[in-house]
């Protein structure tokens, strides 16, 4: 999914480099997930399944302060 994408991969380039072991793991895990439920996850539309809350939050946190205008 388009939408998905357009989220996940920003993220995976400005943080990836300081993944754990642990983190990437998980990361991996969430990327095999449904793209349908990874969407409704990321926009709160559905709870994400708690081994992914911390990870969802942090992605969805990166999207926001991505699109919200800065103020000069």
């Amino acid at each position: 999914m388009k939408e998905v994408d357009l989220v996940l991969g920003p993220f995976a380039d400005a943080r990836l480099p300081g993944f754990d072991d642990p983190t990437m793991t998980l990361l991996e895990a969430l990327l095999q997930e449904n793209d349908q439920d990874l969407y409704q996850w990321l926009t709160g539309q559905s709870a994400a399944p708690l081994r992914f809350t911390d990870l969802i939050a942090a992605i969805s946190a990166f999207a926001r302060n991505r699109l919200t205008p800065q103020k000069p």
